[in-house]
Order: structure tokens, then sequence, then C-alpha cells
């Protein structure tokens, strides 16, 4: 596909160019197997260069006056709405994302660059007193400089856009590693955008490349001074290590294990929606994703039958077709591990109330109750079509349950009673939770981030400004300091 091909370069100082590695990267199409292109990895020489030229053009865009910044956000968000069909196009090819799927990445996608937009303009100074006669505190925010961005498969060209277009808006450079699954929607894509838009050169940069080909470089480079990462928490706490070692912030949106509680006045037909949504979103693979869903005894039996029928007439098949619900996994690990799962926790005596095969990379959804309480499936992150229902007799077990977990991103409680939802939602130790409602949302001014092994830090809103931005201080002293001697 010439869309592809065209995006099949390392993007440098302004510049397409193949990568200098010894190995290429290969793209395919998850659901067919289709080769979409080829693109020789980057080098740690060529991570140094992009950041070496990031941290050169850094300085005048810094200077830049916000304005004039915004303006090249807005040229992007033009870009992308006018590109919509071709970028939702790109997303089903790449990732096996549905239709649908591509269009709720896309609607969030324009709704954080007009954030974007206006966040060029948030940073605010301040003066403070000070208990010296004569002297005034000042307080900058300032860019941090040059930011590292390494993005996920599942939801590519919204997370790299995520972080990049923020910090591009409050006065960075970045450079960018998507996901090797991903290079193009995750990376590549973002360049083109972003060099229609007017960007000058050198202050986004995509590195497509892999650990095996550089190591930590990536992390340990001297010029950035932010990464921003989204992935496992395995891998997380390997950023979160490096980055500590080098004294650099690391903003960390990782893994979740998120429990939607379903209470005895709910009302079921809408529970159920939500958790089907919630759990099957593009084949489960989403950090939000409710993996356990928890029923009150008292509703379990009725919840049950709604909620595996409703399951069981989820369409399977071709991404590309508009009716698809469930496409393929990321590729034949993911669909392996997600049946092996299945096989392990029917094995340990788990009751499969739908029992998913996988035929290549389509892996149709599972639905397992009877659960071991000690079952190592209720406490991992389930990146696929699976879902695990588990009884409760009231509140304080539901609650429990829900936090027996080490992750700590999302989830939803579903009531009659509101202000029940929400006294019970603050007691699940998690960053968001939400009633009445699916588990996975993302808004572009609400702080988003997770607790335990979900992550560090938050982004959206004015948290971008903190975690793109620093504090600077200058004092002036009007009058004479007194000295000791």
């Amino acid at each position: 596909m010439s869309f592809f091909t065209d995006l099949a370069h390392q993007y440098i100082d302004g510049e397409w160019r193949p990568g200098k590695g010894s190995w290429d990267i290969i793209d395919f199409n998850p659901y067919n197997g289709e080769k979409l292109a080829s693109i020789t990895v980057a080098t740690a020489d060529e991570v140094d260069q992009a950041y070496r030229c990031a941290q050169d053009a850094q300085r005048a865009w810094g200077d830049t006056n916000p304005y004039d910044r915004r303006m090249v956000l807005e040229r992007a968000l033009r870009i992308v709405e006018e590109r919509e069909a071709e970028i939702g196009d790109a997303i089903v090819a790449e990732l096996g994302g549905t239709r649908l799927k591509a269009a709720f990445e896309l609607h969030l996608a324009k709704e954080f660059l007009r954030e974007s937009v206006q966040l060029a303009l948030r940073p605010s100074g301040q003066i403070l007193p000070s208990p010296t006669e004569g002297k005034e505190n000042r307080v900058y925010r300032v860019p941090v400089g040059v930011v590292g961005v390494i993005s996920p498969f599942n939801f590519p060209f919204l997370l790299s856009l995520k972080s990049v277009a923020p910090a591009l808006a409050l006065g960075n450079a970045v450079v960018l590693k998507p996901h090797q699954n991903t290079p193009v929607c995750g990376g590549t894509l973002v360049a083109k955008v972003f060099e229609e838009a007017g960007l000058p050169a050198g202050l986004l940069n995509v590195v497509v490349t892999d650990i095996a080909e550089i190591g930590d470089a990536l992390l340990e480079h001297p010029v950035p001074q932010v990464i921003s990462f989204t992935g496992s928490d395995k891998v997380g706490r390997h950023v979160a290590t490096v980055c500590a070692a080098n004294l650099k912030r690391a903003v960390l949106e990782l893994g979740g294990n998120s429990a939607l509680i379903v209470l005895d006045d709910a009302d079921l037909d809408y529970a159920v929606d939500a958790a089907v949504f919630s759990r099957y979103v593009h084949q489960g693979q989403v950090c939000m994703a409710a993996n356990r869903i928890l029923v009150d005894r008292a509703v379990e039996k009725e919840f049950t039958e709604k909620f595996v029928a409703k399951v069981a007439s989820l369409p399977v098949g071709d991404p590309a077709a508009p009716g698809t619900v469930i496409g393929p996994l990321i590729n034949s690990t993911q669909a392996d591990a997600i049946s092996s799962l299945v096989e392990q926790a029917v094995a340990a005596g788990a009751t499969a109330l739908l029992h998913g095969r996988a035929d290549g990379n389509l892996v149709s959804p599972s639905v397992l109750t009877d659960l071991a309480a000690d079952s190592p499936v209720l406490s991992q992150e389930i990146f696929g079509p699976v879902a695990l229902l588990v009884p409760f007799d009231g509140e304080d077990e539901a609650v429990r349950i829900a936090n027996d977990t080490p992750y700590g991103l999302s989830g939803a409680v579903h009531t009659g009673d509101i202000e029940r939802g929400v006294r019970i939602g603050q007691r699940i130790h998690t960053g968001m939770i939400h009633i009445n409602d699916g588990t996975v949302h993302d808004e572009p001014i609400v702080p988003f981030g997770g607790e335990k092994s979900s992550g560090l830090g938050r982004l959206n809103g004015d948290a971008m400004v903190e975690a793109f931005t620093t504090q600077k201080w200058i004092s002036v002293q009007y009058g004479r300091s007194r000295f000791p001697f």
C-alpha cells in the first residue's frame, strides 16, 4: 500500500531517510497478514542525531510567541479532519481496529488536538512575596526542553498525539518512538501531519527502532528531560528505573485490571451494555478495559444470562467490514497468549460460559466464571476478549475484590443510587472511576492516570503543563541585601 510505503522511513531533522540499522521492522496487517511496509531500524547514533537536532531546534521554538505555536496546532487539526477517512483506513489496516474503533480513536485525537491549541496559552507565572525587604520573586513556567515519547500499539495515533501535541504546544521539541507493530499510525503519520502543518524542522523527530538495536539509548540520552511512556507495567518499571538513575522525569501510563461493579439496584440492561463495551472494545486491547465484572449475587443470574447473550451476538471477523465488533489481536503472540490463558483457567476449574477460539489472530470472545479467589487470572491484565464474571455479597466484598489487584487505573459502579456509587468509588484505589458508565473514558481536560502499578503522574488539561514544563524562580532585589560577611 503506497500510504504505508511512503511513510516507511525515519524522520529526523525534517528529513525522511532510511534507517542505518542492520535489519528491518516488517509492518503487517494483523487480519490478513498483508505486508504493509518494511522499515530499516534506526541505530543509537540516529537516536543521538534526533535528540541533538531537537535540542538545537527547541531553543528558537521555546522563544516563539505561543500564539504562533498555536497556529501550527490549528493546522494539524485541520489536516487530521481533512484526511480522516484515509487515517481511519490506516488504523483498520495496521492495527486491526474495527471501523467503530477507528472512528472512536479519531474522535479523541481531534479532541486532544483542540485542547492542545488552547494549551499553548495555558502556562502562567506568579509573583510571590519575600521576607527580604525590597525583593520580588518571579516564578516562570518554561518548557522542559526535549521530551521523549514512547507510544503503544493499541491506540497509536491518539496516544502519540496525546503527548506530542501538548509538548510541542508548550514550547518543547519531541523525539517519538512508536511501537514496532504500529510504526506508521503511531509514528511517521504523526510526523507527516505536523510536517504539512508547517512545524519547523527538528522539533518532531520519529525513530522507528527496537531495544534490541539501541538498548536504553532513548532513555539514557542526556538531552531529554522528560520521558512520556504508555505501555505495560513491566516495561514501565524499567523506564522508571532508567529515568531515575539519570535524574529524568518519567510520566507513565501503564496497564490496568479494572473492575466494573454491578450493584443489586442497577439497571441491568444498561449495565450489560456498559460492561460488554468496556470489556470488548478493540478486542479488549485497552488498558482501561473491564477485565473483572463484579455482580451482586441478588442479580447475578439475570445479569449473566443477558451478558452472555449479548457477547455471543458480537460479530467477529474482518475489521474493515462495517458491522464487525471483534477484529484481530495485534499479532500471533498475543492471540496465542489469550488462548492459553483461557485454557489454563478452565483446566484450573473455571467455567467457560463462552469459550472463544482462535483463527489466526482472530480470537472470539470468552466469558469465564466460577474462578477461585486466588486464581492468577483475576490479578493480571488481560489484553484480549476475555471477561471474568465474579459474584459478590454486599458492598464491602465488592470493594475488597475490586482492590485485590496490583493495578489501579479505571473502574465503574452501576447503581440506582448515584451517591451510593460515589461512596463506593471513593473506597476503590484507582485513578479514575465512573458511576453508571463504562470503564473506557478519556477527556482532554480531566486528569488521566492510575495508582499502584498503573502508572506515575497524570496527563490531560493542566496536568500537561505540569508534565511538560518546569518552574523557574527569578528574584529581583530592588534595594540592597545585607550579607553576614
